[in-house]
């Protein structure tokens, strides 16, 4: 990644928005904490095994969208489900979680710890990469991210194209500045804010 702005900052500004949103979205958490236990039974939270920086190995942070039966399902039928978007594995608090990617929320603890960012390359689950480990060339260059240009690329297309995402996270590690990760921040916000709009209509 470039060092044009010392990488310290993008640590700095992770920090500040991620305990901001934290202690600001808290409300929230505990409103989704008890949907998903009155909804199914099993832990309010999931932690799964994901690839860092430099290949480091770390634990992501997500509220449980699945029935907990679900945990040893085949590398190849996630792929499956992900390219349908049709996953018989979550419960019906979860498909709405995954729809608006509130799911995704407790991440901000993985971004708080110094695991991941809140922009940067598709943080893939290990037994992905394992399975094309292609896949790793984006990944242990640069903290994983909440959001990023694959990230977004996935939720406009709907595909998971994975020679397009290396390309695209190769190509953020390479271009990457502090304005270049406002931009995908705003570009997601206002992806979502969209989405929502047209929901509530």
């Amino acid at each position: 990644m470039k060092n044009q702005i010392p990488k310290k900052i993008k640590r700095i500004i992770d920090v500040i928005i991620s305990l901001l949103c934290l202690i600001i979205l808290s409300p929230l958490f505990v409103i989704i904490a008890i949907l998903i236990k009155l909804d199914s039974k099993g832990s309010i939270f999931f932690r799964q095994k994901r690839i860092g920086e430099n290949g480091k190995i770390f634990k992501i942070w997500k509220f449980r969208s699945m029935k907990t039966s679900c945990e040893k399902t085949s590398v190849k039928k996630i792929i499956k489900y992900e390219i349908t978007g049709n996953d018989p594995r979550l419960t019906n608090a979860g498909r709405f979680l995954r729809k608006y990617h509130l799911d995704e929320l407790p991440q901000l603890m993985n971004v708080l710890d110094g695991e991941m960012s809140i922009v940067g390359p598709r943080p893939f689950f290990l037994a992905r990469i394992k399975e094309n480990p292609e896949l790793a060339k984006g990944r242990v260059l640069a903290k994983p991210g909440m959001t990023g240009i694959s990230q977004i690329y996935i939720y406009k297309n709907k595909k998971i194209n994975d020679k397009k995402i290396i390309e695209l996270d190769l190509s953020y590690i390479k271009k990457w500045t502090i304005f270049l990760d406002i931009k995908i921040m705003f570009k997601t916000m206002t992806l979502l804010l969209t989405k929502v709009k047209k929901d509530i209509k």
